[in-house]
């Protein structure tokens, strides 16, 4: 059996997380921008970040598991 749990988080979390898709942290002009589909350093650090920590509370705190 294999566990894609780990490749399917981490897929969507990108996928999701990309900077000015859905929201941007921090935005251009406001804290938060809604669907802009624009982005900046600051705002792809920051997403770097909520990134990993989403990642880390997924795998590794909650351990989550996908048998397929």
């Amino acid at each position: 059996m294999k566990d894609y749990a780990a490749l399917m988080i981490a897929t969507a979390l990108f996928a999701f997380l990309s900077p000015g898709l859905l929201i941007q942290l921090p935005g251009k002009h406001k804290p938060v921008d809604f669907l802009n589909m624009k982005t900046s350093v600051a705002s792809m650090l920051l997403h770097t970040v909520i990134y990993g920590l989403l990642l880390i509370l997924f795998l590794v705190v909650l351990d989550v598991h996908l048998y397929a």
